[in-house]
Parts: structure tokens; sequence; C-alpha cells
């Protein structure tokens, strides 16, 4: 049978042939587009990463747009004994990036009643001993890191048992915690950065839940957002499938830099930057609590006087060359991590690498792709340094001394200086005020420093040193074999590697009788001098 078109007919069919093909090819077009361009993207990612090859350690990179992921790489190996190569389905250890997921914890249990944020942290961990002459640390103070709890890793480190040097326990937390006498600050009162709190809230939701912390967090936040490959490394012999080796450069090349203690929640999260990427997503599309929930976690706390601190439930919240930002970093022994997210932007990038980098910086060079003209390049003007500010000063708050030369600019640091006649005033972001005064530079005679030599015992550390003259320099010994060089700085106070600001303190008759050790985490743990007599060395 013969079919036969009128001429009506036929045109319309020949228009309708005509636009298939023209839509088909229009969609080819764009399908390439789309493809070049996300080749574009990766081009300009690839840079970012170049550095890392086939012989050394390197990171996986994970990005979502608008709720979807849109780029997984990885760069160099995740085993150089094994020659792995590092996937975007590698695991690694995301250091402090895993707060977050523990204050998400805490927060959860807050919502259903079971405890209450602005709670006693001693009502749930009896071994905290109280402060009258501070106050009361609260669950809200440790989540915020305005606490004053010391930072138990420094204390450790004090003690000569630095973190990875032996396999610490949260008992050991626990054990550290309640011998510690005073804390850094009246809670509530400044911001300084504590493993310490997060690691209580990781015992508190064990204790309140009446299930393991791993299990806890499993159940309500990695399996309902569908974080399948994300544990916590609360037993360091486990084998975990897929997980990269962590590296530190040494004389010789790389060596492994593994993180062998089983504590958590400061730390110790196990993940992907693909799982990464799905707790991101959470709080836009809510499969874990709610729109409030993800509020809540999001507000910056006050300080006791309002003062918002910028610091959220686990989450930095701050800007990025003009653009609102929630991040955090996070690094344990040789790992290294950063997660950042773009509300505004609805950008995600998460960062994971197996050697000591900055994955900050990586991930916001990648951030810098996606955000193209979107961020702006921000300049800080420089404070110039007058010429007569020159010279030595000190913290009346911690001891630290501060050296101001007048070549440099007082600019970075989130600190804005101001300078007055024989002192200095330091602002940081937060609006809290620390005042330096000029003090001279001390250039003690070995008769000097003889008064030091004795031996010094610390009940909150539980450690002993003992100062001596070598020579004409001032050392402290610690057993079984450390030495540590003590730098003169100003009166009665000394410089020591790796160990910190070292300031010995006098009674009112001028004698020695105590030296206090002063770190970043620690301002002032306390060692009574109880041996006067010169110690031989």
């Amino acid at each position: 049978m013969t079919c036969r078109f009128s001429s009506a007919v036929s045109l319309t069919l020949a228009l309708w042939v005509t636009g298939s093909l023209a839509t088909q090819t229009l969609a080819r077009q764009s399908a390439v587009s789309a493809t070049a361009a996300q080749g574009g993207v990766e081009s300009q990612v690839d840079r970012v990463f170049a550095k890392w090859s086939e012989t050394m350690p390197g990171c996986a990179v994970g990005v979502a747009t608008n709720g979807k992921p849109s780029l997984a790489k990885g760069y160099g190996m995740a085993d150089l004994e094994h020659d792995v190569r590092i996937t975007p389905d590698t695991i690694f250890e995301a250091g402090s990036v895993s707060k977050q997921f523990t204050a998400a914890a805490v927060l959860l249990l807050a919502r259903e009643g079971k405890l209450s944020l602005d709670d006693p942290v001693k009502k749930y961990i009896p071994e905290l001993p109280e402060y009258p002459a501070s106050g009361v640390v609260t669950i809200r103070h440790m989540l915020n890191h305005t606490s004053g709890l010391r930072d138990w890793g420094s204390v450790a480190a004090i003690s000569g048992w630095p973190r990875t040097s032996r396999v610490h326990t949260h008992a050991h937390v626990l054990e550290i915690v309640n011998h510690q006498h005073a804390l850094n600050f009246p809670p509530g009162t400044r911001w300084s950065y504590s493993n310490t709190g997060f690691n209580l809230a990781a015992i508190i939701v064990q204790r309140v839940s009446g299930m393991p912390f791993p299990r806890f967090t499993k159940e309500r936040i990695f399996q309902p957002v569908g974080m399948t490959q994300t544990s916590w490394r609360d037993d360091y012999t486990r084998v975990v499938k897929g997980r990269a080796v962590a590296y530190r450069t040494g004389p010789e090349g790389f060596q492994a830099d593994m993180p062998f203690e089983n504590v958590y929640g400061n730390g110790g999260l196990l993940t992907t930057v693909g799982d990464l990427l799905k707790w991101n997503e959470n709080f836009t599309e809510h499969k874990v609590g709610d729109a409030a929930f993800a509020a809540e976690q999001q507000t910056s706390g006050t300080f006791n006087d309002g003062r918002p601190h910028g610091y959220g439930l686990g989450l930095f919240l701050g800007t990025y060359k003009g653009l609102n930002e929630v991040d955090h970093s996070g690094s344990t022994a040789g790992y290294s991590a950063f997660l950042t997210r773009f509300p505004d932007q609805r950008l995600s990038v998460a960062v994971l690498c197996n050697v000591a980098t900055n994955a900050t910086q990586l991930a916001h060079a990648v951030a810098d792709v996606y955000l193209g003209d979107r961020v702006k390049a921000t300049a800080t003007k420089p404070t110039s340094i007058p010429a007569d500010a020159a010279g030595l000063y000190r913290s009346t708050a911690t001891g630290l001394a501060l050296t101001v030369a007048p070549e440099k600019d007082a600019s970075g640091g989130n600190r804005t200086w101001t300078f007055e006649k024989d002192a200095v005033r330091a602002i940081d972001q937060f609006g809290t005020v620390e005042q330096y005064v000029r003090v001279a530079p001390a250039k003690p005679t070995p008769q000097d420093l003889g008064a030091y030599e004795g031996v010094y015992a610390s009940a909150d550390a539980e450690a002993e040193l003992t100062a001596v003259v070598e020579g004409s320099i001032l050392v402290l010994k610690q057993r079984p074999d450390h030495v540590f060089r003590l730098t003169p700085t100003y009166a009665d106070a000394f410089g020591a590697a790796s160990l910190g600001t070292v300031i010995f303190r006098r009674d009112n008759a001028g004698h020695v009788i105590e030296l206090s050790v002063v770190q970043d985490r620690v301002w002032d743990m306390r060692f009574t001098r109880t041996a006067k007599v010169k110690v031989k060395s």
C-alpha cells in the first residue's frame, strides 16, 4: 500500500523533522559546552593540587554545588609502602572537623529534653573539680571553647607524654581533668581552643544516652545522612579498609605519622570527602534534626557580657572574601582537613590530606574556582608601628612575651593593635582586649641563673622538672631524657622550645618558690619548688 501525503502534511512533517534535529543539535552543543566548562573547572582544580605526585602523599577533594556533588578527585598516594593511590573514596582522619558531629550529638539530646546546654558539666562528669573562684563550667561553654578548661593534650605534653607518644584513652582524659586545680580563665569571659571540652562532651553523650558514643552517632547521624564510610577511631588497632596512612616529612623522606590513641569527639572521625559533603547538605535539606536544629548549631555563642565570638556549636562562623562561610579545619598527627560551606552560594568544599599541609588554603583555592567573580580580593590595611614603640612587652594576662619591631606592620592574626607609651593593646576579632606592658630584656649571669636551680613538682601535671645550670645555660630536665634549654626573655621569664614560656615566681622576700609553664592552651601550670639546694647535673 502506497501512502500519499498532501503538500500541507509534507510541510508539517518537514518542519517537525527540522525542529527535532535542531533541538538535538542544541542539546548536544549544550552538553559539549557543559563538559568543556566542567573540564575547565577540573583543570583549574588540578593545578591547585599539582604538587601531589605518585611518589608522595596527597589529598582528596570534593565539591558540591546546589546540593549536588559536582567534583570528586584524588591526588597523590594513600599508602607509599603498597603503592595505593588516593581516590575520592579514600578514608582519612578529619581532625577537629569532627567537633561539629560531637556538638550535633549533644544538641540532639538537648532537643529531646535529656540535657540542657546550660547544665553544669559536673552534673554529668563528677570527675570535674569545682572552681569556686572562677565559676561554673557548662556544656555550652565547652562547645563554644569558652570553658577555660585546659587542653588535656597540652597538659599531657607538659607531663612528658605528648599526644601519640602513648595510647591515650578517655580514662586518661578524665584523670588529667580531675587533677586540674585551676582554669585558664573564668568560664564565658575569654575564648581559647580546648579539645578537652569535646572529649567530655562525647563522654556526656555516652552517659546520657546509655549507648557508646560511636554507636549513637552512627545510628542518629551517620546512617540517616547516608555517611556510609564514616566511623570513629575509637580503637586505633581496628582495620579500616581504604584508609590512607598519614605521613610527615623526615630527614630521609616521608615517615608514617599516625594518631595512635583512643580518644575521639575532639577529633578521630574517619571519613571521606563525599560523606562530608552529605553532612554539609544536611544544614539545608534536613535528614538529621530540622531547620531549628541547623540554625542553633550555626548560631554564634556569646561571652558573659553579650559579645558574640563567632563560634557556634563545633563550627566557625565567619566570612571569606566578603561571603558568609561556615567551616572548620582539622589536623591530627599527619592528617590535615578542611570542610567549608558558603550557604548563600550553596557551595561546599571538602579537602582531606594524609600529610601535614594547609588544607584550608587548598580548599579556599578550590572555592575561588567555583565562586569566580563572586569573591572579592581583600586587602588588610597595615597598622604602622611608631618607632618609639619598638621593644619587648609582656602580656598582663598570660605573661607571654611580645617583640615589637618598627620595620614590620602590626596587621594579621585577626587582631588590631594600638600603641601607647610603654604599652600595647591588642584587640581580637571578638573584641577581647589584651594588654602588654614594656619590659626590659633579661641578660642573667650564670650566678643569676643559679637562683633558679632546684626541683619543681606539679600535682596538676603529675610531673617534676629539675632546673640546673650547665655552663652559662639554664636547662630544665624531665625524666627519662627530656632536656629543655631556656632562653632568657625578660626578668624571671624564659622561652623553651616545645615546652612554651617558663616564668619563675618569687615570694615577697624575693626567693624563687615556683615556676609556671605557659602555652596557648594552658595559661599557668604551676610547679612548686620542692628542693632549694643546688642540684648536680
